[in-house]
């Protein structure tokens, strides 16, 4: 995930922003880095929201497969 997308991201549950934490990078092909691993957290509510291989898991937690596919 490019770091850029952190603007546009925001919670689903209250639309509030995201903050990264424990970001883990990776550079690419084009020498620019992408974040691979890391926590979203919502700076209102406190939700976490994993981000595994790339692809944040934004689905509420209710939802949530805590399984690995």
């Amino acid at each position: 995930m490019k770091e850029s997308l952190l603007e546009i991201l925001c919670c689903p549950l209250d639309k509030h922003e995201l903050e990264l934490e424990d970001a883990e990078y990776e550079t690419d092909e084009d020498d620019s880095e992408e974040i691979i691993d890391g926590t979203l957290v919502c700076e209102e509510c406190g939700e976490r929201y994993p981000l595994e291989d790339g692809i944040p898991n934004l689905l509420p937690p209710d939802m949530r497969e805590e399984s690995p596919a």
